[in-house]
């Protein structure tokens, strides 16, 4: 499979160009964990052609472009968005940052202050910070389970010969998926990408530790802060990316806690008032996921708000779901998906992503016409593989000191 997809949108005036780099934190291991996303700020930091990171942004700036990048476990990503007229110069500096960047010394140092606030800005604000304390409880003891940032005494230590090596390793052209979307010619994008990237085959072998379930019991990961409101997420190991019942788990995640019209939103928050938000979310990589239910709760009715949320999956497990609920979920996820692919970022990330995963791709009708498919059995079996009381996770911000009183409440109520 050649490492290019081009996907034209003749009815918007944009571009949007994603490089893709199969490499994240779960390629690190225990020293160097946070390298990955070291590396994404470093790239935008200057090369041999642009020698500090002005030069780039004024570049950019000056066209009106939006830019950015994102480090995940599993994909690290670089795109620019741009009026159709600058394709080459988007690919122009694409190619610039990923391959030409001088990793600095000065700039090193630098950056890893940046970071460390950036890692201590995550800390201090539960809403951003109980995704990754959840991975960490369900993934416990896998790369998986680390930090995407890193700890603050990695960064404190990785070195630029670390930061090289893991660059050298990860930052081939084969391991690169180079996606456009919007308005252009297809052939002339072919001879810029060529021009820029060198045009190549994509290599989309498992470089990474696959995860295997291990766990037998509750886990409770408990950080101690006083705060006026706990932040308790639930998590269950979920399903691997083009998992067969990976759609149902979606419409499942959807009824419990997708919307304002959930069960867990109208039950939790508008019929009891115990929390401001409450949410659900399923998760994919290619050898697993993760289904967690995350919400803020008033602390001195803590109790109540577990005995609701374990008294709604009961329900489900014992009742399933309903034909209007199911039909209502499945409109509701493809509207959700319509909207997306207004925007051509989101059309190329859409694409991008399931052949960085998967070597191949479903356009978005193939996708609607397997969340059709899914029945109501399908929904309550795949229930009842997740939702198992030996593989529950709990992480808490919360003034409480003893695990011992979670594990309590996960025993009376569940």
């Amino acid at each position: 499979m050649q490492n290019i997809f081009l996907k034209p949108l003749r009815e918007t005036n944009a571009i949007s160009v994603l490089v893709l780099v199969k490499t994240g934190s779960r390629y690190e291991n225990e020293k160097n964990n946070g390298v990955a996303h070291f590396i994404e700020h470093l790239l935008f930091k200057g090369t041999k052609k642009r020698p500090n990171s002005l030069f780039i942004s004024k570049e950019l700036d000056g066209v009106g472009a939006d830019y950015n990048a994102f480090t995940a476990k599993d994909k690290t990503g670089y795109y620019i968005k741009a009026s159709k007229e600058y394709l080459e110069l988007a690919l122009d500096i694409l190619s610039d940052m990923i391959f030409n960047s001088k990793f600095d010394n000065i700039e090193i140092e630098r950056e890893r202050g940046v970071i460390i606030e950036e890692i201590n800005m995550y800390n201090d604000n539960p809403l951003i910070n109980m995704d990754s304390l959840i991975e960490e409880s369900v993934f416990f003891g896998h790369a998986l389970g680390r930090q995407i940032s890193g700890k603050v005494k990695n960064l404190q230590s990785i070195s630029r010969e670390d930061i090289l090596k893991f660059y050298k390793k990860y930052y081939k052209r084969e391991n690169m998926l180079i996606g456009i979307s919007g308005n252009f010619d297809e052939n002339i994008a072919k001879r810029l990408i060529d021009k820029y990237f060198k045009i190549t085959n994509f290599d989309n072998a498992k470089n990474f530790d696959v995860f295997n379930l291990s766990q037998k019991s509750t886990r409770i990961k408990l950080i101690e802060k006083n705060t006026d409101q706990i932040h308790l997420a639930i998590g269950f190991p979920g399903l691997k990316y083009e998992d067969k019942y990976d759609k149902a788990l979606e419409l499942l995640s959807v009824i419990l806690g997708g919307n304002m019209s959930s069960r867990l939103f109208l039950k939790i928050r508008e019929k009891l008032g115990l929390c401001y938000y409450i949410r659900c979310e399923n998760s994919n990589y290619e050898d697993t996921g993760i289904f967690s239910i995350l919400t803020g709760l008033d602390k001195s009715r803590i109790e109540e708000a577990i005995k609701n949320i374990f008294k709604e999956i009961n329900k489900f497990l014992e009742k399933g779901v309903t034909d209007s609920e199911l039909k209502m979920a499945k409109e509701f996820l493809r509207g959700k998906l319509m909207l997306r692919m207004e925007d051509s970022m989101n059309v190329i990330a859409f694409y991008c992503k399931q052949l960085l995963l998967k070597s191949e791709y479903k356009n978005i009708e193939e996708i609607i016409s397997e969340f059709d498919k899914v029945t109501k059995q399908d929904i309550i079996t795949v229930g009842k593989k997740i939702f198992r009381k030996d593989k529950i996770n709990f992480a808490v911000i919360s003034p409480h000191k003893d695990k011992k009183y979670f594990e309590d409440l996960i025993n009376k109520y569940y």
